[in-house]
């Protein structure tokens, strides 16, 4: 996934293998669900005649499908077809395509979910039209969540896993308190910590335009792509921080409060009973906006730099 995992557990006696169990989880994600490997189940669906079964990896589709699930409750904010989008702007495992941007700006979020049939106990996806699956929005806090299965298989309850920024602990330190989670301050030159957090029996996930973007025309963009647009996100949000129970849906809730925006983000997060804080940036000046669990964070404003 082109970063690192990390898994933090106390145990009296761990199996010397776990390791070894805890690297495979992680790479049958990404031999599975990778756009940057040719072989992968993911682009060897993006590649299928329209209508033809594919058997792929049972994660495979329990993921797809909890993504189109998103997808339908977010009212399309959060997209797994934005593939050709992310491609033709140059987030892709492929160059810009700058020729590409304006067919990637014309696709519909609202073909997404017709055009990916999903069938669960067969093991099998096929597309019913020219859409482009990618679940880097998903994926990773997927890859977490394995993780956790890992250690919860292995008889361990006390344990942080992480994937990159994605984040999910169980249990307690030994000395019951729970396991500390950096958030990080939404600055593209310096990695500054903004809060820290202590977690138990959750999972964290943050989307944010400061990690991950490139400059076209002179202009800064970001990697998130707005479904709705075709184009990546033109906003004051800049981060978005969302807890659930599995990494994989704070993940994507993350992604989706983050396309919603300022106005509409908070609305549906306060609707659905997530718990989610957003930082807007206006100026060099970050504000917040806390629901849920988050609603008694602090709401300073503070500059950027």
């Amino acid at each position: 996934m082109g970063t690192r995992w990390s898994a933090v557990f106390f145990s009296a006696d761990p199996d010397p293998r776990l390791q070894v169990a805890l690297r495979a989880a992680v790479d049958a994600v990404d031999a599975t669900m990778s756009t940057w490997k040719a072989d992968s189940d993911l682009m060897r669906l993006n590649r299928m005649p329209r209508g033809i079964w594919l058997e792929v990896a049972p994660q495979l589709c329990a993921v797809v499908a909890l993504g189109l699930q998103i997808g339908q409750a977010s009212r399309g904010a959060f997209d797994i077809g934005v593939g050709a989008a992310v491609e033709a702007w140059g987030f892709g495992a492929s160059d810009p395509q700058s020729d590409n941007l304006p067919i990637a700006r014309a696709v519909s979020p609202l073909t997404t979910a017709n055009a990916v049939e999903v069938d669960l106990p067969g093991s099998r996806l096929r597309r019913h039209g020219d859409v482009s699956i990618d679940l880097s929005g998903i994926a990773k806090g997927h890859g977490v969540d394995c993780l956790a299965e890992v250690l919860i298989a292995q008889g361990i309850a006390d344990f942080i896993v992480s994937i990159d920024g994605e984040v999910r602990g169980c249990g307690t330190k030994p000395d019951g308190s729970g396991w500390l989670v950096g958030l990080e301050r939404p600055d593209r030159e310096h990695r500054q910590l903004a809060r820290t957090l202590a977690v138990s029996d959750v999972a964290i996930a943050t989307s944010g335009d400061y990690r991950h973007f490139r400059t076209v025309g002179g202009k800064i963009v970001s990697h998130t792509i707005d479904p709705r647009t075709g184009a990546p996100l033109d906003g004051h949000v800049c981060a978005v921080t969302v807890t659930a129970e599995h990494c994989a849906v704070a993940d994507a809730w993350a992604t989706a409060l983050m396309v919603l925006g300022e106005h509409e983000g908070p609305v549906l997060a306060e609707q659905l009973g997530l718990d989610a804080l957003f930082t807007l940036r206006r100026n060099g000046i970050l504000h917040e906006i806390g629901i849920g669990a988050f609603a008694q964070a602090p709401n300073d404003q503070h500059r950027e730099n």
